[in-house]
């Protein structure tokens, strides 16, 4: 590296450099990005030292839910004095998000992974990342855990990237392995059925470690069953379990700054999880509580403007969006706005025939195609939804294409403009992918910045 490059400038360089010679979902497909197995990530965690082995962790899949169960557990066990890592992707804007610390008495309380750390550990190690021929999210896994290590955690959360028995992070052996969900996502990688998809995630499971899974299914309940009965693991279904303070899960849900219709089914996950760990300090429910502010936790059904009213949700899949649409409809319906304006773009993996018909009918969209070769242009996607529209005798009237988000985002907040008073407030959802929502969030002047 050139001597004549600041620190910053030399920070970019190989962050970039590491984007491109090993790219990431957030440039490229999953299919490109994503290396299964793991011969490559146990080679490079012996040549770090194991380093996950000096400390305690709970490892977390899921096709959705997994982020929030994640980042809930790590605030609450932050909240009850424990020094806690977190490992989570994708980021929104700055890669350091996805590895972080949360230290009691600090504020504010997480600590993002130093940018020294990130330039050191990158040069350090980045002729074996050529030699081992790394995925970018095994580099990022190991980056994690390297210095977790050094920052002396007690206990680590560590969120799987994609699908569980083959992902880098099922190096570890956790104290717990929870399977928040189940849905179909990703099928050309981890198969086409719930049973199948099931079948990788319970991959996670260790022998004699606790398994939690969030919710059921006929489908899936006899996978994780037999999973557990072959690693001779308690096994523990959220919605059959009574953990404590759920008695109080109204007020929780309801004093909570996590506020998404899904996060009624990821409390009690985390509070049963807790309860198997061992962890009943009634200061627990004050980390649940101020989740999002405590962890800087974003992109989960997330305010990020008043004037106007401006959500953004990074659920991307189905099962995902069947949530966030149906509660917007509640919103509009219980009168909390006076219309709706949807900024909507979609990779070209997810399945849009099973999203179509959970769009709200009543609102006004603007599609549009986020900077990644993943996306579907947006002019397919609503080209398909007037489609649906004209079978149902809807007019296609409000439905907008606009080339890129910063324009679709400047479209929505022109319309809201025309309309906003006292009496008549629009809401302006954001989503249908963290590409869309990442290239949004710094439209509006309070927005986070960031690599």
């Amino acid at each position: 590296m050139s001597e004549t490059l600041t620190f910053d400038q030399q920070y970019r360089a190989e962050l970039d450099a590491l984007f491109v010679r090993f790219p990431s979902v957030q440039q490229t497909s999953f299919g490109q990005a994503y290396k299964p197995g793991l011969q490559r990530m146990e080679a490079f965690d012996a040549l770090l030292g194991h380093p996950h082995r000096s400390y305690r962790t709970i490892h977390v899949a899921g096709t959705n839910g997994k982020g929030s169960v994640a980042n809930l557990l790590a605030s609450a066990l932050s909240a009850c004095g424990l020094k806690v890592g977190l490992y989570t992707s994708p980021h929104i804007l700055d890669f350091r998000e996805r590895m972080r610390v949360a230290v009691p008495g600090r504020e504010p309380l997480t600590e993002l992974v130093p940018k020294a750390y990130v330039l050191k550990f990158i040069t350090r190690w980045k002729a074996e990342f050529e030699r081992l021929d790394l995925s970018f999210f095994e580099i990022t896994t190991a980056m994690a855990i390297n210095w977790f290590e050094q920052q002396a955690v007690d206990v680590a959360v560590i969120e799987v990237g994609l699908g569980g028995r083959l992902d880098s992070t099922n190096i570890i052996t956790p104290d717990l392995s929870i399977v928040t969900s189940i849905g179909l996502d990703h099928c050309d990688l981890l198969g086409d059925t719930l049973e199948a998809v099931a079948a990788e995630k319970a991959g996670i499971f260790k022998p004699g470690v606790p398994a939690l899974a969030g919710e059921v299914l006929p489908e899936t309940l006899p996978v994780f069953s037999a999973k557990a009965a072959e690693t001779d693991s308690d096994f523990y279904v959220a919605e059959n379990e009574y953990p404590p303070f759920w008695e109080d899960h109204e007020t929780i849900l309801r004093d909570m700054d996590l506020q998404g219709a899904a996060q009624a089914k990821n409390l009690r996950t985390v509070l049963v999880a807790l309860d198997i760990l061992g962890i009943h300090d009634p200061a627990l429910v004050g980390g649940l509580v101020r989740t999002a502010a405590r962890m800087e936790f974003h992109g989960r059904w997330e305010r990020i403007s008043t004037q106007p009213d401006v959500l953004c949700d990074i659920g991307h899949n189905a099962a995902a969006l069947r949530w966030n649409f149906a509660q917007l409809e509640d919103l509009l319906r219980e009168g909390t706005c006076s219309s709706l304006i949807i900024v909507y773009g979609v990779m070209a993996d997810k399945d849009l025939d099973a999203i179509l018909p959970l769009m709200p009918r009543n609102a006004t969209y603007i599609f549009t195609t986020p900077r990644t070769r993943r996306a579907l242009p947006a002019a397919a996607v609503c080209e398909r939804f007037a489609a649906c529209l004209k079978a149902e005798g809807i007019g296609t009237g409000r439905l907008y294409v606009r080339d890129s988000v910063r324009q679709a985002v400047e479209m929505a907040v022109g319309i809201a403009a025309q309309t906003w008073n006292s009496d008549h407030r629009p809401l302006i959802y954001i989503g249908g992918s963290t590409f869309v929502v990442t290239e949004a969030v710094p439209c509006f002047p309070a927005s986070r910045q960031g690599r």
